[in-house]
């Protein structure tokens, strides 16, 4: 007892609050800190917009009138919101759901394969996942926006 109040203690780490206006712009995120927030938001993102994907599936599906209507909805317009906009907010899903799908399987392996879960493999799988989220966007996007 007396040997572990003598023996002197190891000066303790300082931690300091991060200030949002001097310290955020110089804070450097790892790759998989930046995959867990965007898997946060990528899943917000996806329940605010479910309105929106209910409105698509319905009018994509009800009748043949109503799909032209969601068809013209994407090309010239609906109402007061341009078609550019409207294919915004379909690509904004489009990456919500890739990015949040990827980094779901990323998540799942590594629940399952709990020893080969290291730094490094965090490091890698995060750039992974980021890479092949942002290539699917990017093809479904075009497809989107007409390019073939």
């Amino acid at each position: 007892m007396t040997e572990l109040a003598s023996s002197p203690r190891p000066p303790r780490r300082e931690f300091r609050n991060i200030n949002a206006f001097k310290d955020l712009s110089t804070y450097r995120l790892p790759p998989a800190g930046i995959v867990s927030i965007l898997h946060r938001i990528s899943g917000f993102l996806m329940f605010l917009l479910l309105p929106f994907i209910i409105w698509m599936f319905d009018t994509s599906i009800s009748s043949q009138i109503s799909f032209e209507k969601f068809k013209a909805a994407f090309n010239s317009g609906l109402w007061f919101v341009p078609g550019v906009l409207i294919k915004l907010v379909a690509l904004a899903l489009i990456w919500a759901y890739l990015h949040h799908f990827v980094a779901g399987l990323r998540h799942l392996w590594m629940d399952v394969s709990h020893s080969a879960v290291t730094k490094e493999f965090g490091k890698t799988s995060a750039i992974a996942t980021l890479t092949i989220s942002i290539l699917l966007t990017i093809a479904l996007g075009l497809k989107l926006f007409g390019a073939y």
